[in-house]
């Protein structure tokens, strides 16, 4: 840019500042300027015409009182003039006045982007740098709208000079993080993709910004991107320092631009050319080798620069994660950094390792650091390095070293920092459980952990050692004798208390032989820290009670003098003198026999995932959790031990087993209830989100016998409408435009869930949203998660479900609303509630807007709820079987269809999609061994439609006949044409 010669200097601003400066006191900085203001107002409006330079000078003076905290309302269409002026100084100040003052909705904004476009069209160097800084310091979706067509132009014209062509890649990329809709490549793709060759590492530098943001969004466009990243980071691993002289830091080549494509090349997975496979891994050995060799210099730049291209290789070659000598190379080279002085290698170096802790071919090389990383959380200062050692230990413990690194991080604990206490003791109780060979270390180790950091531990941990205490036999006497003898300490903390009294209720009766743990002394040690615990516990302590008379009735008179007392039936709290008043009554008139059927012991707890990963999962804070990693810690959870959540009503264990939670009622793992003791959110549900720091989301409705919900809310909307809004804030609701249709792929994207309930509905370059539903009977529960992909917050964020023409009355939707703004990054979860009143063959529209970058997003999805989602299984035998078969054999009750093979033939991805039916898989019932038959009731709230399904597969002509007979037409047709697509 050309220099500001000293006839530009103005003497009255300098004048100006220094009279701001020298006032004394704020009013008599405001005295000069409101005389300053009058003072430009005047000429402004005088007669005289002014000259550029008192322009560029009145508006400098401005700029300055506008960056003093002051508001400007004149002077604006000065500056536009300015624009106009062929000097550079002016034209400078014009600009700079115009990206700080003028917003997008100014009336002079035509008038700007008129001069912007001349000066684009100038061809002038300087002056298309200052247009296009200015395009990009407003960004505004009116400046994308008239020239985000003409700066690709610019950027790839062969006649364009580099400093512009840098600007222009600059300001392209700022348009497209504001308006992406806006800024459509096209016809220009190949061009910017080949600016990686420029001969100009800075347009190089540029063009590698806008690419790998553009690549994100739009991989498949920019793929042949990969071969010249490779080629071009080839050139500067292998260059010397001298070669590229005018781009090298502290003896580093290019530090930037070889970070910036090793970051472009994360966006892709590895290169299927084995020539540009072969020529990137030599680049990745060329890094690990440099940071081997001495430093050549002791600056601490020299070495930032070196560590930052180092840090980004190891971030490729983990996400490669297929290259097990580079892994386990990259693993030492960062196991040298865990003893460096500098904190931050130290930080950096253990977040790395955490992801390569995960590879199968590094896990083993990543736990020979272990000794080192104990090392670290112990004497580590900053509380930062001593979370990420903590994150290493858990991400590289294995059934080898559970012990070493549980022991070590409870003995951590004692005094680890209070910011981090509450997610180490999840990862505690994560660990003791996965990892459990023999249940008495575990059960040890979770005492061991509420005696260390009761205050911490969360209702999760102990719901779940109950659990699995519950579940095993040949752990509860165990059990039962440690929390006995726990419970003796003077001070015990009360999650200590609810353990001891739903363990020592349920199982007190296996160490009652010993004289110093009788039942009278046991119920004694449980009363004495009554008067210390809270009321849920108290109330828990009170169930543990009338447990006691069942077990031992030679308690029966002292507990029942207990529950007499005016402090029981008389508490001022409604649930202790309830239970008080009814748990003695039961004991007064029940028979032994009843007693016993009332309340014999708890049965075994459905086998699910640990509810406790998914408490540490939203410890990760908004967003972190993805459904496709929810997906995996659902298999993760599969290798748990123990039994998994259940939901138990607190009044349950003294009054009755004889309702039965349903084993569906916890669907991620993510919903539970207090085992024993803890007050129920509302007065019937089995659904309550314990983990929710808004409270509790489920609805209150009524249960029936076996857990499930009865009865939906009754509709928000008018009687002949079921759309439900999905936020209700009138103060961001969205423009008022019409649902767009269904996305032409909605067919494709719901004929994906017909035989599953979880996965990812629907994904693009904004938006993920994930699904997992759970049905029983003829009702169902919908989890619906909206994940914001992007960086930049979702406004007017409303979901809207509606069930067209005829569906109205064959379906009843209920939705809970969600929140209006969605952060970047973040993920919110929205419940619907499904009533199937009648068969029916469409699905319900899911219809959703938000605004991103200020432009609406409008689409419209179709829910993946079909009729065979209330299917009941039903077993039968082939006799059986056939005689039904032969009773629906009215033509119009069958549907038959012959077809073609659309994926390999396997026996067990047939019986995976045929369970996922929700039908019964029927063995041993068809004569030929190859068919499949399978039976069930579709459950409606009008009637029950039985339905027999046969499955005939032609391995040889990798075809199939499939035929359905139900009781009602409709839903034979129905079923053949979903099913017809699975297969």
């Amino acid at each position: 840019m050309p220099a500001v010669s000293k006839g530009d200097g103005m003497r009255g601003l300098a004048v100006f500042i220094s009279d701001i400066r020298n006032c004394k006191s704020k009013e008599a900085e405001i005295k000069r300027i409101n005389k300053e203001l009058a003072n430009i107002r005047s000429k402004f409006k005088g007669d005289k015409a002014l000259d550029g330079y008192s322009k560029k000078k009145y508006v400098c003076k401005l700029l300055f009182i506008f960056l003093l905290g002051h508001d400007i309302d004149f002077g604006h269409m000065e500056a536009v003039n300015l624009l106009s002026s062929n000097k550079y100084t002016e034209k400078q100040i014009g600009y700079l006045f115009i990206s700080v003052l003028v917003n997008s909705n100014s009336e002079l904004i035509r008038l700007i982007n008129n001069a912007i476009k001349n000066d684009l069209s100038s061809r002038n160097p300087t002056f298309m740098c200052l247009a296009l800084h200015c395009i990009a310091n407003v960004g505004s979706r009116e400046m994308a709208e008239a020239f985000a067509s003409e700066i690709p132009r610019i950027l790839v014209a062969g006649d364009t000079m580099d400093s512009v062509k840098q600007s222009a890649a600059l300001c392209l990329l700022r348009l497209y993080k504001t308006s992406p809709d806006l800024v459509l490549m096209g016809e220009w793709t190949s061009r910017v993709v080949h600016l990686l060759n420029d001969q100009h590492m800075g347009v190089v530098t540029a063009a590698i910004s806008l690419i790998t943001c553009l690549s994100q969004k739009n991989p498949d466009e920019f793929k042949t991107c990969v071969s010249l990243a490779v080629s071009r980071l080839s050139r500067i691993v292998s260059s010397a320092s001298t070669d590229l002289q005018d781009y090298t830091y502290y003896f580093v080549p290019a530090p930037w631009l070889s970070c910036k494509l090793l970051r472009l090349l994360q966006c892709y997975p590895p290169p299927e050319d084995g020539a540009v496979k072969g020529r990137l891994v030599e680049c990745l050995e060329t890094i690990l080798n440099k940071a081997q060799e001495p430093p050549k210099s002791k600056k601490v730049q020299h070495s930032n620069a070196k560590n930052a291209i180092l840090f980004e290789a190891i971030s490729l070659i983990i996400h490669y994660d297929s290259e097990p000598n580079l892994l386990v190379r990259a693993c030492n080279q960062l196991g040298q950094f865990l003893q460096h002085r500098e904190t931050n290698l130290r930080y950096l170096a253990l977040e790395s390792m955490c992801t390569l802790a995960s590879s199968e071919f590094s896990h083993e090389a990543v736990k020979t650091h272990i000794e080192t990383v104990i090392n670290a959380l112990k004497t580590e200062r900053d509380v930062s390095v001593r979370q990420r050692a903590a994150d290493l230990l858990y991400a590289m413990c294995d059934r080898s070293n559970a012990k070493q690194i549980v022991a070590e991080m409870l003995s951590y604990l004692e005094t680890a920092d209070y910011s981090i206490r509450e997610e180490m003791v999840l990862k505690v109780a994560i660990l003791a459980e996965k990892y459990a060979v023999d249940y008495s270390w575990y059960v040890d180790t979770i005492l061991n952990l509420i005696r260390i950091a009761g205050d911490y531990v969360s209702e999760e941990v102990w719901y779940r050692v109950i659990q699995i205490v519950i579940n095993r036999d040949d752990v509860q006497g165990y059990a039962a004798k440690t929390v006995f003898e726990a419970l003796q300490a003077p001070a015990c903390h009360e999650n200590m208390v609810k353990v001891g009294g739903y363990i020592l209720g349920e199982f007190g009766n296996l160490i009652a032989g010993d004289p110093r743990s009788s039942p009278l002394v046991q119920f004694n040690l449980l009363h004495s820290k009554f008067h210390l615990c809270s009321v849920p516990t108290r109330a828990l302590l009170l169930s543990a009670y009338i447990k006691f008379i069942n077990l031992f009735p030679e308690t029966k008179a002292t507990i029942q003098e207990v529950l007499r007392c005016d402090s029981q039936i008389r508490n001022s709290d409604v649930e202790l003198q309830q239970r008080a008043v009814e748990y003695l009554k039961l004991s007064s008139i029940a028979s032994t026999d009843v007693l016993a059927t009332v309340l014999e012991e708890m049965p075994p707890f459905p086998e699910r995932e640990s509810s406790i990963l998914a408490k540490l999962k939203k410890k990760k804070g908004p967003g972190a959790v993805s459904v496709t990693e929810l997906e995996d810690s659902k298999r993760e959870g599969g290798e748990l031990n123990g039994g998994g959540d259940r939901g138990q009503d607190t009044a349950t264990m003294a009054a009755s087993n004889a309702s039965t939670p349903s084993p569906s009622a916890d669907l991620l793992g993510i919903r539970s209830t207090a085992p024993l003791g803890a007050a129920p959110a509302s007065a019937g549900s089995l659904l309550v989100d314990v983990f929710s720091e808004a409270g509790p989301t489920a609805p209150s409705a009524a249960v029936n016998d076996d857990g499930f919900l009865r009865d939906l809310e009754q509709p928000t909307e008018t009687s002949d409408s079921l759309l439900v809004e999905g936020s209700g804030d009138l103060d961001s609701a969205p423009p008022s435009e019409d649902p767009a249709p269904p996305l032409s792929e909605a067919d494709d994207l719901l004929n994906k869930f017909v035989c599953k309930n979880n996965g990812v509905l629907f994904e693009n370059q904004l938006l993920q949203i994930g699904i997992k539903s759970e049905y029983r009977q003829n009702l169902g529960r919908m989890y619906l998660f909206y994940g914001n992909k992007t960086s930049v917050q979702f406004a007017s964020f409303t979901t809207t479900v509606s069930c067209p023409g005829e569906l109205q009355s064959q379906l009843n939707v209920q939705t809970k609303p969600v929140e209006p703004l969605v952060e970047g990054g973040a993920q919110i979860q929205q419940v619907l509630n499904i009533e199937c009143l009648t068969d029916f063959s469409d699905a319900p529209l899911l219809n959703i807007k938000f605004r991103y970058g200020g432009a609406l997003q409008n689409l419209t999805l179709k829910l993946p709820v079909t009729i065979n989602k209330f299917f009941q299984p039903t077993e039968m035998t082939s006799h059986d079987f056939f005689q039904r078969w032969k009773q629906l054999s009215q033509p119009q009750q069958e549907a038959q269809k012959i077809f073609k093979a659309n994926n390999s033939m396997d026996t067990e991805v047939l019986k995976a999609k045929l369970l996922g039916l929700g039908t019964a898989l029927l063995d041993n019932v068809d004569p030929n061994p190859e068919n499949y038959v399978c039976a069930g009731v579709i459950q409606t709230k009008s009637q029950q439609v039985g339905c027999l399904l046969r499955l005939e597969p032609n391995a040889q002509a990798q075809m199939y006949r499939l035929t359905l007979r139900c009781s009602k037409d409709s839903v034979s047709r129905r079923l053949c044409e979903l099913l017809a697509e699975q297969f």
